[in-house]
């Protein structure tokens, strides 16, 4: 840059004309960069822990489950935060598991191959 550019940059900065102040140059990509952020991570994953506490809510009695250790079972008792899965018809076989160690509950078609399996 010649003498002269410098002069008028110089000017510029004094009449309020220039670039402005390169703190909010940074501040607008910043606040970009959280507005992506929040569409891209955070928000999704409010919206899957919503749908968890409403699929650990809707827990009834007989729904067929797959615990968080792969355990498929039946419901046959359902407390505040306790769960007694039958796991074995023919050996009568229940479990005692917490609310929160449900990971999915399985479609009535999937829940019924799931006893069934050997």
């Amino acid at each position: 840059m010649s003498i002269l550019g410098w002069l008028v940059f110089a000017a510029e900065e004094q009449q309020g004309t220039g670039t402005g102040n390169p703190f909010y140059q940074f501040l607008i990509p910043l606040g970009l960069l959280f507005v992506v952020m929040y569409f891209l991570m955070l928000r999704p994953q409010r919206k899957k822990d919503q749908e968890r506490r409403e699929m650990l809510g809707n827990i009834k009695r007989n729904d067929h489950v797959v615990t968080i250790g792969g355990i498929r079972g039946v419901i046959t008792s359902v407390k505040e935060d306790e769960l007694v899965l039958r796991v074995d018809d023919a050996k009568d076989v229940r479990l005692k598991f917490s609310r929160s160690a449900i990971s999915r509950v399985l479609k009535p078609a999937e829940g019924e191959g799931a006893d069934t399996e050997e």
